[in-house]
């Protein structure tokens, strides 16, 4: 049990990178961008390739992060220049991405049409991690995940403080206002994808180098993990008002989403109904705020009832 939950909360790390990255698109734009089920195997491809190819580990991860925001600013270019509808232009972009990567690792093993690479004969940042703390892989990947999720938050936090991120996240809150005020809303749309598919390129570049392989089809379902996350996060810190603090319960919503996939897998569920139980989870998450509104309502009815009961009681007394 304690290793599965070490496995939740290591995964739960790599994987709130992710959901900080549709957070961006989705809460900060109000985009509804599909290019992250491609641009999440897009990072890995490009980490794989690298690693492959004799890169370092560490700036694969960084080449990642780069190449994501290449693939934001496509979906971007295609919504603000081309007047695409947002969803038309995510999904334009994730399914050219699928063709991509096959050719990226068809780079690595000069074998056209590769589907997957393999990085058990690399080393990966993981190893590198584990090599230098000697404390086994669970923790080397809890201890990495933290390290640079808290550098992803830091960054977010410091950048969207600034003239250009307070841009974005107006434009998403209010864009005919923005306009308005004489911002270019076209570049901070753009800016703002381009940074929410470089996190998520960086999450698959570091899933694919936790697990050990890059898969052509691993990105699938992944942005129904990133809304799940969101919206656990947003339901466990409702009342957060510091950005900082939002941030922070996206993570937590992300760590407590894959501990309970990790303990439902530990229950016995076969791996065939893992989709269903995924489905499930996210149902739920979306539910969470109205059965929550409904539960406030009924106590408030609830509260007020008894109030009328207990005068009526006090006026027999009388």
């Amino acid at each position: 049990m304690i290793n599965v939950m070490l496995s939740g909360l290591g995964q739960g790390m790599l994987w709130a990178i992710l959901a900080l990255g549709v957070f961006i698109s989705y809460r900060l734009l109000n985009f509804a961008d599909l290019t992250c089920e491609g641009c999440i195997t897009f990072g890995a491809s490009i980490s794989a390739m690298l690693i492959w190819q004799g890169w370092d580990p560490f700036i694969s991860l960084l080449m990642s992060f780069i190449m994501g925001c290449v693939a934001g600013t496509v979906t971007g270019v295609l919504h603000t220049k081309l007047h695409i509808p947002p969803i038309l232009a995510g999904i334009l972009t994730m399914i050219s991405l699928y063709s991509v990567n096959i050719h990226v690792m068809s780079l690595a093993s000069g074998v056209e049409g590769t589907a997957n690479l393999t990085l058990l004969k690399h080393d990966t940042a993981f190893n590198v991690v584990n090599d230098v703390l000697n404390l086994g892989k669970s923790y080397a990947t809890i201890i990495f995940g933290i390290a640079v999720v808290a550098l992803v938050v830091f960054l977010l936090y410091r950048f969207f403080g600034t003239e250009i991120g307070s841009a974005v996240r107006a434009t998403g809150a209010n864009e005919h206002m923005c306009r308005a005020q004489g911002i270019n809303t076209d570049s901070t749309k753009i800016i703002g994808l381009a940074l929410s598919n470089g996190l998520i390129a960086l999450a698959g570049a570091m899933i694919c180098q936790n697990q050990g392989y890059s898969e052509v089809n691993m990105g699938v379902g992944s942005i129904v993990i990133g809304l799940a996350s969101i919206i656990i996060g947003e339901t466990l810190f409702a009342r957060a008002k510091n950005f900082a603090v939002k941030m922070t319960g996206i993570v937590v919503g992300a760590i407590v989403y894959r501990v309970v996939v990790a303990l439902v897998i530990f229950s016995g569920m076969p791996s065939t109904d893992l989709k269903l139980m995924t489905a499930v989870i996210v149902t739920v998450a979306l539910s969470l705020p109205f059965i929550k509104e409904k539960f406030a309502v009924w106590k408030k009815r609830r509260a007020s009832k008894l109030g009328v009961q207990g005068d009526g009681e006090e006026v027999q007394n009388v």
